[in-house]
Protein backbone atom coordinates (compact mmCIF):
# COMPACT_ATOMS: atom_id res chain seq x y z
CA UNK A 1 0.00 0.00 0.00
CA UNK A 2 1.30 3.46 -0.90
CA UNK A 3 1.92 5.84 1.99
CA UNK A 4 -0.62 8.31 0.59
CA UNK A 5 -3.26 5.58 0.79
CA UNK A 6 -2.53 5.07 4.48
CA UNK A 7 -3.78 8.61 5.07
CA UNK A 8 -7.29 7.87 3.81
CA UNK A 9 -10.23 7.05 6.07
CA UNK A 10 -11.40 3.55 5.08
CA UNK A 11 -14.70 3.82 3.18
CA UNK A 12 -17.66 2.58 5.16
CA UNK A 13 -15.95 3.10 8.54
CA UNK A 14 -18.64 2.99 11.24
CA UNK A 15 -18.36 6.08 13.45
CA UNK A 16 -20.40 7.30 16.42
CA UNK A 17 -19.88 10.91 17.51
CA UNK A 18 -21.39 12.28 20.71
CA UNK A 19 -22.30 15.95 20.79
CA UNK A 20 -22.18 15.67 17.03
CA UNK A 21 -24.74 18.23 15.91
CA UNK A 22 -22.91 21.46 16.73
CA UNK A 23 -19.45 22.93 17.10
CA UNK A 24 -16.44 20.64 16.99
CA UNK A 25 -18.64 17.53 16.99
CA UNK A 26 -20.56 18.64 13.92
CA UNK A 27 -17.33 19.49 12.11
CA UNK A 28 -15.92 16.04 12.92
CA UNK A 29 -19.16 14.36 11.82
CA UNK A 30 -19.19 16.28 8.55
CA UNK A 31 -15.56 15.38 7.91
CA UNK A 32 -16.12 11.67 8.43
CA UNK A 33 -19.23 11.77 6.23
CA UNK A 34 -17.36 13.52 3.44
CA UNK A 35 -14.61 10.88 3.74
CA UNK A 36 -17.13 8.12 3.04
CA UNK A 37 -17.67 6.87 6.58
CA UNK A 38 -21.02 5.74 7.95
CA UNK A 39 -21.83 8.26 10.68
CA UNK A 40 -24.23 8.29 13.64
CA UNK A 41 -24.47 11.39 15.82
CA UNK A 42 -26.20 12.11 19.08
CA UNK A 43 -26.85 15.49 20.65
CA UNK A 44 -29.15 17.04 23.22
CA UNK A 45 -30.48 19.45 20.56
CA UNK A 46 -33.00 17.57 18.41
CA UNK A 47 -33.39 20.49 15.99
CA UNK A 48 -29.64 20.58 15.40
CA UNK A 49 -29.68 16.87 14.62
CA UNK A 50 -32.46 17.44 12.10
CA UNK A 51 -30.37 20.09 10.37
CA UNK A 52 -27.31 17.80 10.27
CA UNK A 53 -29.28 14.90 8.78
CA UNK A 54 -30.72 17.26 6.18
CA UNK A 55 -27.28 18.63 5.25
CA UNK A 56 -25.61 15.20 5.19
CA UNK A 57 -27.94 12.67 3.54
CA UNK A 58 -27.29 9.16 4.79
CA UNK A 59 -26.09 10.27 8.22
CA UNK A 60 -27.99 8.89 11.22
CA UNK A 61 -28.72 10.52 14.57
CA UNK A 62 -30.75 10.60 17.76
CA UNK A 63 -31.38 13.10 20.54
CA UNK A 64 -30.03 12.28 23.99
CA UNK A 65 -28.78 13.78 27.22
CA UNK A 66 -25.38 12.11 27.44
CA UNK A 67 -25.31 12.57 31.21
CA UNK A 68 -28.28 10.19 31.55
CA UNK A 69 -27.33 6.52 31.32
CA UNK A 70 -30.73 5.41 29.99
CA UNK A 71 -30.43 7.90 27.11
CA UNK A 72 -26.95 6.62 26.29
CA UNK A 73 -28.06 2.98 26.35
CA UNK A 74 -30.87 3.83 23.92
CA UNK A 75 -28.54 5.70 21.57
CA UNK A 76 -26.00 2.89 21.59
CA UNK A 77 -28.70 0.38 20.66
CA UNK A 78 -29.89 2.63 17.83
CA UNK A 79 -26.37 3.30 16.57
CA UNK A 80 -25.32 -0.35 16.57
CA UNK A 81 -28.36 -1.22 14.46
CA UNK A 82 -28.06 1.73 12.06
CA UNK A 83 -24.32 1.26 11.54
CA UNK A 84 -24.37 -2.55 11.80
CA UNK A 85 -21.58 -2.41 14.34
CA UNK A 86 -19.00 0.17 15.39
CA UNK A 87 -15.39 0.94 14.43
CA UNK A 88 -14.78 4.37 15.98
CA UNK A 89 -16.27 6.08 19.03
CA UNK A 90 -15.67 9.82 19.29
CA UNK A 91 -16.54 10.79 22.87
CA UNK A 92 -16.90 14.49 22.15
CA UNK A 93 -19.93 15.70 24.12
CA UNK A 94 -19.16 18.27 26.78
CA UNK A 95 -20.10 21.60 28.29
CA UNK A 96 -18.03 24.58 29.42
CA UNK A 97 -19.43 24.51 32.93
CA UNK A 98 -19.50 27.45 35.34
CA UNK A 99 -16.88 30.16 35.72
CA UNK A 100 -15.93 31.42 39.17
CA UNK A 101 -13.86 30.90 42.26
CA UNK A 102 -14.09 27.50 43.92
CA UNK A 103 -15.96 29.00 46.88
CA UNK A 104 -18.49 30.62 44.53
CA UNK A 105 -19.53 27.49 42.62
CA UNK A 106 -22.69 25.62 43.51
CA UNK A 107 -22.93 21.85 43.68
CA UNK A 108 -25.52 21.39 40.88
CA UNK A 109 -23.30 23.23 38.37
CA UNK A 110 -20.31 21.12 39.38
CA UNK A 111 -22.30 17.88 39.16
CA UNK A 112 -23.78 18.76 35.77
CA UNK A 113 -20.31 19.42 34.36
CA UNK A 114 -18.96 16.13 35.71
CA UNK A 115 -22.01 14.24 34.46
CA UNK A 116 -21.88 15.66 30.93
CA UNK A 117 -18.12 15.75 30.43
CA UNK A 118 -16.91 12.65 32.29
CA UNK A 119 -19.72 10.28 33.23
CA UNK A 120 -20.98 10.34 29.65
CA UNK A 121 -17.68 8.97 28.41
CA UNK A 122 -18.02 6.00 30.75
CA UNK A 123 -21.64 5.40 29.76
CA UNK A 124 -20.73 5.22 26.06
CA UNK A 125 -17.55 3.21 26.58
CA UNK A 126 -19.21 0.43 28.56
CA UNK A 127 -21.62 -0.17 25.67
CA UNK A 128 -19.21 0.55 22.82
CA UNK A 129 -16.24 -1.62 23.80
CA UNK A 130 -17.97 -4.95 23.04
CA UNK A 131 -18.81 -3.60 19.57
CA UNK A 132 -15.25 -2.38 19.04
CA UNK A 133 -13.88 -5.78 20.01
CA UNK A 134 -15.89 -7.24 17.13
CA UNK A 135 -14.56 -4.66 14.65
CA UNK A 136 -11.97 -5.62 12.04
CA UNK A 137 -11.47 -2.02 10.88
CA UNK A 138 -8.77 -0.56 13.11
CA UNK A 139 -11.11 0.02 16.11
CA UNK A 140 -10.43 3.23 17.96
CA UNK A 141 -11.71 5.52 20.70
CA UNK A 142 -11.14 9.28 20.57
CA UNK A 143 -11.72 11.01 23.90
CA UNK A 144 -12.14 14.77 23.60
CA UNK A 145 -10.22 16.47 26.38
CA UNK A 146 -8.78 20.00 26.29
CA UNK A 147 -5.60 21.96 26.81
CA UNK A 148 -7.22 22.45 30.23
CA UNK A 149 -6.53 18.74 30.68
CA UNK A 150 -2.78 19.36 30.84
CA UNK A 151 -2.67 22.84 32.42
CA UNK A 152 -4.29 24.44 35.46
CA UNK A 153 -7.20 26.74 34.57
CA UNK A 154 -8.09 29.24 37.26
CA UNK A 155 -11.83 29.96 37.72
CA UNK A 156 -12.73 26.97 35.50
CA UNK A 157 -12.25 24.22 38.07
CA UNK A 158 -15.11 21.84 37.11
CA UNK A 159 -14.22 21.94 33.43
CA UNK A 160 -10.49 21.47 33.97
CA UNK A 161 -11.01 18.67 36.50
CA UNK A 162 -13.11 16.67 34.03
CA UNK A 163 -10.66 17.22 31.18
CA UNK A 164 -7.73 15.99 33.30
CA UNK A 165 -9.83 12.96 34.27
CA UNK A 166 -10.50 12.19 30.60
CA UNK A 167 -6.76 11.99 29.93
CA UNK A 168 -6.39 9.54 32.82
CA UNK A 169 -9.30 7.51 31.50
CA UNK A 170 -7.71 7.40 28.05
CA UNK A 171 -4.28 6.37 29.35
CA UNK A 172 -5.77 3.56 31.42
CA UNK A 173 -8.00 2.26 28.63
CA UNK A 174 -5.12 2.28 26.14
CA UNK A 175 -3.41 -0.24 28.43
CA UNK A 176 -6.58 -2.19 29.13
CA UNK A 177 -7.84 -2.45 25.56
CA UNK A 178 -4.56 -2.69 23.68
CA UNK A 179 -4.54 -6.53 23.79
CA UNK A 180 -7.95 -6.38 22.06
CA UNK A 181 -6.40 -4.28 19.26
CA UNK A 182 -8.46 -1.26 20.31
CA UNK A 183 -6.59 2.02 20.25
CA UNK A 184 -7.49 4.88 22.60
CA UNK A 185 -6.28 8.48 22.24
CA UNK A 186 -7.31 11.90 23.46
CA UNK A 187 -7.41 15.13 21.49
CA UNK A 188 -6.70 18.29 23.50
CA UNK A 189 -8.04 21.32 21.62
CA UNK A 190 -6.66 24.70 22.56
CA UNK A 191 -8.40 28.02 22.12
CA UNK A 192 -10.90 27.14 19.40
CA UNK A 193 -12.41 30.00 17.45
CA UNK A 194 -16.19 30.21 17.80
CA UNK A 195 -19.06 31.49 19.91
CA UNK A 196 -18.44 29.02 22.74
CA UNK A 197 -14.89 30.33 23.25
CA UNK A 198 -16.13 33.91 22.96
CA UNK A 199 -18.61 33.21 25.75
CA UNK A 200 -15.93 31.62 27.94
CA UNK A 201 -13.66 34.62 27.49
CA UNK A 202 -16.48 37.05 28.30
CA UNK A 203 -17.33 35.15 31.48
CA UNK A 204 -13.69 35.00 32.54
CA UNK A 205 -13.20 38.70 31.81
CA UNK A 206 -16.15 39.43 34.06
CA UNK A 207 -14.76 37.20 36.82
CA UNK A 208 -11.40 39.02 36.62
CA UNK A 209 -12.91 42.51 36.25
CA UNK A 210 -11.25 43.32 32.92
CA UNK A 211 -12.52 44.19 29.43
CA UNK A 212 -13.34 41.56 26.81
CA UNK A 213 -10.59 42.98 24.58
CA UNK A 214 -7.99 42.68 27.34
CA UNK A 215 -9.11 39.10 28.00
CA UNK A 216 -8.73 38.18 24.32
CA UNK A 217 -5.26 39.70 24.24
CA UNK A 218 -4.27 37.71 27.33
CA UNK A 219 -5.36 34.46 25.70
CA UNK A 220 -3.37 35.16 22.53
CA UNK A 221 -0.23 35.99 24.53
CA UNK A 222 -0.33 32.49 26.04
CA UNK A 223 -0.17 30.76 22.64
CA UNK A 224 3.17 30.31 20.91
CA UNK A 225 1.62 30.82 17.46
CA UNK A 226 -0.46 33.76 18.77
CA UNK A 227 -3.64 32.51 17.12
CA UNK A 228 -6.67 30.38 17.79
CA UNK A 229 -7.17 27.00 16.17
CA UNK A 230 -10.20 26.10 14.07
CA UNK A 231 -12.78 23.37 14.44
CA UNK A 232 -11.47 21.97 11.15
CA UNK A 233 -8.03 21.54 12.77
CA UNK A 234 -9.58 19.32 15.44
CA UNK A 235 -11.64 17.36 12.92
CA UNK A 236 -8.58 16.74 10.75
CA UNK A 237 -6.77 15.18 13.71
CA UNK A 238 -9.77 12.96 14.49
CA UNK A 239 -9.86 11.74 10.89
CA UNK A 240 -6.10 11.14 10.82
CA UNK A 241 -6.28 9.04 13.98
CA UNK A 242 -8.86 6.87 12.23
CA UNK A 243 -6.69 6.12 9.20
CA UNK A 244 -4.30 3.19 8.74
CA UNK A 245 -1.43 5.68 9.11
CA UNK A 246 -2.29 5.95 12.82
CA UNK A 247 -2.70 2.22 13.50
CA UNK A 248 0.17 2.24 16.03
CA UNK A 249 -0.76 5.48 17.77
CA UNK A 250 -2.46 4.82 21.09
CA UNK A 251 -2.34 6.11 24.64
CA UNK A 252 -1.55 9.63 23.47
CA UNK A 253 -2.86 13.00 24.62
CA UNK A 254 -2.48 15.01 21.42
CA UNK A 255 -2.68 18.79 21.72
CA UNK A 256 -4.02 20.73 18.74
CA UNK A 257 -3.53 24.20 20.16
CA UNK A 258 -0.73 26.21 18.59
CA UNK A 259 1.19 25.35 21.79
CA UNK A 260 -0.71 26.98 24.62
CA UNK A 261 2.04 27.72 27.15
CA UNK A 262 -0.16 28.42 30.17
CA UNK A 263 -3.77 29.27 31.06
Amino acid sequence: MKIIDLLKVPPGLKVLITGGAAGIGATIAGGFHEAGARVFICDIDADAITRMLRDYPGMHGAAADVGVQADVDRVMDQASIALEGLDVLVNNAGIAGPTGGIDELDAPAWERTVSTNLNSQFYFLRKAVPLLRASESNPHVIAMSSVAGRLGYAFRTPYSATKWAIVGLMKTLANELGPDNIRVNAILPGVVAGERMNRVMRDRAKALGISDEAMHAQYMEKISLRRMVSMEDIAAMALFLSTPAAMNITGQAISVDGNVEYL
